[in-house]
C-alpha cells in the first residue's frame, strides 16, 4: 500500500470500535479486538486497492472475533452489554422509555441469524455500502440486499414498530 496506513488508522477507530463492542458486547474484548486489528494491518501491506480501507480493517476484526470465538469455546459467557448503564446516554424524561425501547431492540438484533445481523450492523451502524459490505463478507450485492432487508423487518416487528406499537 503506497498511502500512509497511520492517518487512515487514527480516522477509523471510532467507528472499529464500535463495529467491535457491537461484536463482542463487551468493551475491554472491543478494545482488544481493535488494537490487534491496528497491529495486524501495521505489519501488513495487503490492503486491496479494490476494497475501501474501513471495509478491510472491518473484516480484520472481524476475523479477529471469529478466532477469538473459536478459543473461548470452552470458556463461559461474557459481560453482557445490557447490563452496562454507562452505555446508554439519554438525558430527559424519557429515560426509562429509550432504555427499555433500546434493550428491546438490542435484543431483537441478538436474536437474528449471525449474517442478518452482521450484514444490518455493518451497512447500518458502521455505514458501509452495499457492495462494499457484499465485498467484505465475500457475497453477491444481492444476498447483502436480501439479508438486510430481512434483518430490518425482523426487527421492526420484534420491537413493535411495524403496527406503530412501539413499547
Amino acid at each position: 500500500m503506497t498511502t500512509a496506513i497511520g492517518p487512515l488508522l487514527i480516522e477509523a477507530l471510532p467507528r472499529l470500535r464500535r463495529y467491535a463492542l457491537s461484536l463482542s458486547r463487551v468493551s475491554d474484548v472491543a478494545d482488544e479486538l481493535v488494537q490487534g486489528a491496528c497491529e495486524r494491518a501495521l505489519a501488513s501491506a495487503a490492503l486491496d486497492d479494490e476494497m475501501r480501507f474501513d471495509a478491510w480493517m472491518f473484516r480484520i476484526v472481524r476475523n479477529l472475533w471469529y478466532d477469538r470465538l473459536r478459543r473461548l469455546r470452552t470458556r463461559g459467557e461474557e459481560l453482557d452489554v445490557t447490563v452496562r448503564d454507562d452505555l446508554v446516554a439519554v438525558e430527559g424524561e424519557a429515560v426509562p422509555e429509550r432504555r427499555m425501547l433500546l434493550r428491546r431492540a438490542a435484543e431483537a438484533i441478538d436474536r437474528l441469524p449471525e449474517e442478518q445481523r452482521e450484514v444490518l450492523l455493518l451497512v447500518c451502524v458502521e455505514g458501509l455500502s452495499y457492495r462494499d459490505a457484499a465485498e467484505m463478507l465475500d457475497l453477491p450485492i444481492g444476498t447483502v440486499m436480501s439479508r438486510l432487508a430481512r434483518a430490518r423487518k425482523r426487527v421492526a416487528e420484534d420491537i413493535g414498530a411495524e403496527t406503530g406499537k412501539v413499547l
